[in-house]
């Protein structure tokens, strides 16, 4: 078992400009190595989002990575380019609220020739995502400006593709902490989020410990009737 600390960073932009269409936008920067030594990853994500109605919505997407020199690309970044598609839907339960998605992602991240050098071309992958959150308010107004909430968050991700032979189970990464709400369109989440991954070994296995810093905005830019 391998153990790993880290620090991820996040901004989350869903803005609705009809009835009907959106535009969603995300990025990320995670450490590594004692929290905050070394770069792990950046990700950039571009979306266009059609709402079947206020609470379901599609997400078609690009996202780039960019995977900083790590194990077996020890002096090297690896970029990855990924296309996927997402179902969104979020529920009521009196105050509390939820929040599930279901993500395929297609994955072509360039081939690698040794430490020092990438390789020509890309390999292709599959996965799938699953997420659950559950929003907790702890005030009696429930989720309203200048709150808190407490949120759990567990999402489990499933390699598809026939490459990925010892681990179908990608990873599952587990979040609790607390959300301020800002006000009405963003809050910011911070917490502790715990990531199990079953390496391309099968074998082997690595469990990091994450501080999880999010900002979320859901702008609404639709004329007010």
């Amino acid at each position: 078992m391998q153990d790993e600390e880290q620090l991820w960073l996040g901004y989350f932009n869903q803005t609705r400009l009809t009835d009907k269409w959106g535009i969603w936008f995300d990025t990320h920067f995670r450490t590594t190595e004692h929290f905050i030594k070394e770069p792990s990853k950046f990700l950039g994500r571009l979306g266009v989002m059609y709402y079947i109605n206020d609470d379901l919505k599609f997400t078609n997407a690009y996202n780039f990575v960019n995977h900083f020199p790590e194990e077996g690309h020890a002096n090297v970044s690896q970029p990855e380019h990924r296309i996927w598609h997402q179902l969104q839907l979020h529920t009521k339960y009196g105050k509390v609220r939820t929040m599930q998605w279901i993500r395929l992602e297609e994955r072509f991240r360039r081939k690698i020739k040794n430490d020092n050098e990438l390789a020509d071309g890309y390999r292709f992958d599959e996965r799938i995502r699953a997420n659950m959150l559950i929003n907790i308010p702890l005030s009696k107004k429930g989720i309203a400006p200048k709150t808190f909430s407490a949120i759990l968050n567990d999402e489990i991700m499933i390699n598809l593709s026939k490459n990925n032979v010892y681990n179908v189970l990608d990873q599952n990464r587990f979040f609790v902490g607390l959300s301020y709400n800002i006000d009405s369109h963003s809050n910011f989440q911070f917490g502790y989020m715990n990531v199990y991954q079953q390496l391309a070994a099968g074998n082997k296995f690595r469990n990091t410990n994450s501080i999880r810093l999010f900002y979320f905005q859901n702008l609404d830019f639709r004329k007010k009737k």
